[in-house]
């Protein structure tokens, strides 16, 4: 390590976007890019199942042709490498098939999720600069940008087009996709990943064998995350596997997904793990296929994975990652293992714990968690983290160094045997049912009615959903003001599940010596008044 956090690295060179450019070793294994992720079982299996909705059936070989005629369209629009194109869709093959021919342009890929309000959206679409918007029918992002519908006139378009593959030289350095994290000031930073970047978990996937060719990945997250679209299509294709996109988070609506698609494996927040355990119309029988269930085990409560373990007879495999890595870091699938344990690195990176002043701190003392590449191994200097904060600058030489570190800002431990342990997430950061929710971003939207003066957001923790937004509010002077008119107000500006379950009017918030808000005071007296219940 040669920096240190808020510290610009003195080499570290940024292009007109305030990107790096890395220059990793290629993955060790499977392809170098995601525009080729289908090609290795196109050579030999080509009629293998890639791709299930339910709606469509596609193999890797009808897979690579409706992705090439999507591509061809994409082209029509007007595209070329380094474009932005933006996507806002539902979890199905079209979204899939979207993404790998924006890939095989050399497009940057910038999923909008669909829970985001109006506002949101638009912010989005303007800070990318994208140049088009992939929507249903009848969707307008209420800006000047293009929108090309996915309906019946958009699917003889494709159907029109050339299955060949474009002819695009893509470079596997160069960014792709950008994947919008919460903002820490109240508007979202862009996180922006290569090609490379994406591929390499896959990497790791085929080399240790945890992806079976021939299996059934479902994704229930929305595939809008950049991260979901990494753990699952493009993992899955490299693994030689099929993808099912699952398009209801509901229990019910999960469960009988995983049941008539035969799901083998799913990624999906605690509150699933939770839904699967405390529904009563849930059944052992219909979840018998999906032998693993990857649950982030930052958002975890104690004790949950045992009980998923008496109800269903096996863990859930436990996980620490975040949108810069990209996705996942550590990964723990042991039987059995501690509660609170976030697993070890994953064999193409290595991962440290600094103190305030850059130096390692001893093993089981807490530091910030700091990820970086593996110096050994057959992913020897394979790694890299993002590229940077999309026109961010500042943000961007704050988070990396110039060697290929990323500073988390998260708070962690690493113990004796190697385990990582995650004791504290950056900025306050709320996780609500394995969605991130900034206090900043609600407290901005609190504070744009009239009669707020002040607001503090802080999450609370919830036995179901890990987390949820809850809030103190200091109206104005004689206002008269009401916790149901504020969740209204707050529901055309932001996302459903940020707006908070509580708000409570204070006259006043708790505050430190130098005048700021005491965040950890508002989270405890809204814990001593649960207790009180």
């Amino acid at each position: 390590m040669t920096a240190q956090r808020g510290v610009p690295a003195p080499t570290l060179a940024l292009d007109d976007h305030g990107l790096v450019r890395w220059a990793p070793a290629p993955p060790p294994v499977g392809p170098g890019t995601v525009a080729e992720v289908l090609d290795a079982v196109i050579a030999t299996d080509p009629h293998r199942l890639a791709l299930v909705d339910d709606r469509t059936a596609m193999s890797y070989a009808d897979l690579d042709a409706a992705v090439n005629r999507f591509a061809w369209v994409l082209r029509d629009e007007g595209l070329r490498p380094g474009d932005r194109v933006a996507a806002r869709l539902p979890n199905c093959a079209e979204i899939v098939v979207a993404f790998l021919a924006a890939m095989r342009l050399g497009l940057i890929w910038v999923g909008v999720n669909r829970a985001l309000a109006a506002p949101e959206c638009a912010f989005l679409l303007s800070d990318s600069g994208a140049s088009l918007l992939l929507a249903e029918p009848g969707e307008s992002p209420g800006t000047g940008i293009p929108v090309l519908a996915l309906d019946g006139e958009f699917s003889r378009r494709v159907a029109g087009a050339s299955a060949d593959r474009p002819r695009v030289t893509v470079d596997p350095y160069a960014p792709a996709a950008i994947a919008y994290t919460s903002g820490t000031t109240g508007t979202p930073k862009g996180a922006v990943h290569s090609q490379h970047n994406m591929v390499l978990p896959a990497a790791n996937a085929l080399s240790v064998g945890s992806v079976a060719a021939g299996s059934r990945q479902g994704v229930v997250l929305p595939l809008t995350i950049l991260n979901l679209q990494i753990l699952g299509p493009v993992t899955t294709f490299a693994c030689g596997a099929t993808c099912v996109p699952l398009d209801r988070i509901d229990v019910l609506g999960l469960v009988d997904g995983v049941r008539r698609h035969r799901v083998e494996r799913l990624s999906a927040p605690p509150t699933t793990a939770y839904d699967l355990l405390t529904h009563p119309a849930v059944r052992e029988q219909d979840i018998a296929t999906l032998s693993q269930l990857g649950v982030g085990g930052a958002g975890a409560p104690d004790g949950l994975n045992q009980r998923y373990r008496e109800r269903f007879g096996r863990l859930f495999v436990t996980s620490y990652g975040l949108t810069e890595a990209p996705t996942a870091v550590t990964i723990d699938d042991r039987d059995p293992r501690p509660d609170g344990s976030a697993g070890f690195p994953l064999g193409h990176l290595a991962v440290s714990i600094l103190a305030p002043d850059g130096s390692a701190v001893p093993l089981g003392r807490d530091g910030e968690i700091v990820v970086g590449p593996r110096r050994d191994g057959p992913f020897a200097d394979a790694y890299s983290p993002m590229l940077g904060y999309w026109n961010r600058p500042a943000a961007t030489c704050q988070a990396l160094t110039s060697d290929g570190w990323l500073h988390t800002g998260d708070l962690g431990r690493i113990g004796q045997d190697g385990t990582l342990y995650v004791v504290g997430r950056r900025n306050d950061l709320i996780v609500r049912g394995g969605a991130n929710v900034y206090p900043a971003e609600v407290e901005l939207a609190l504070m744009a009615h009239p009669d707020v003066a002040e607001a503090a957001v802080v999450g609370r923790p919830d036995s179901r959903l890990g987390e949820t937004v809850v809030a103190a509010v200091r109206p104005r002077d004689g206002a008269e003001l009401t916790a149901e008119t504020l969740r209204e107000f707050c529901a055309d500006r932001i996302a459903r599940y940020k707006i908070p379950a509580e708000i409570r009017l204070v006259a006043d918030l708790p505050r430190n010596a130098m005048g700021k808000v005491v965040k950890k005071a508002v989270r405890a007296s809204f814990a001593e008044d649960d207790e009180n219940k």
